[in-house]
């Protein structure tokens, strides 16, 4: 990779077809459109959520999300990235690499004492990757599903 060819940016309002398809492309499905662009939307204007898109050649090839929030079991600011995703073409040519350095560094400047991530158990590669940008396995996430809560 020429990383001359490389840069990331600050995703804005005009970068909001970009990221639905790559959320699309994270989540292997046509995600409702509606309510992406309402949480989307919604997200810019917070304070704490920051959206970066890697371009490679002038062509979008990725994108991480990072949540800052303050947690009262830390103390402190913590960073946690939401959505990370490399087009298939760019991938082992580091623009997952780029873009983590990108993120950990804005995480750094706001204060955030460390980055979280969650990936879905069968995302083993992910895991991999994850773990060689110095992530450790260090808990387990479970979820509740309301769609199936009995009203």
């Amino acid at each position: 990779m020429d990383e001359g060819q490389l840069s990331i940016r600050e995703a804005g309002l005009d970068d909001m077809d970009v990221i639905y398809k790559m959320i699309c492309g994270l989540e292997n499905m046509e995600m409702d459109r509606h309510g992406f662009d309402f949480v989307f939307q919604k997200n810019l204007i917070s304070p704490n959520i920051r959206y970066f898109i890697a371009s490679y050649a002038g062509e979008d090839a990725g994108m991480v999300s990072c949540h800052i929030q303050p947690l009262l079991h830390h103390a402190a600011l913590v960073s946690e990235i939401q959505e990370m995703y490399v087009k298939d073409e760019f991938r082992s040519q580091q623009i997952g690499k780029a873009l983590m350095e990108h993120v950990v560094g804005f995480a750094k400047s706001m204060g955030a004492v460390q980055m979280e991530v969650t990936s879905r158990s069968t995302r083993e590669n992910a895991h991999r990757f994850y773990q060689r940008e110095g992530f450790e396995k260090s808990h387990v996430k479970l979820v509740r599903y309301f769609k199936n809560d009995v009203k």
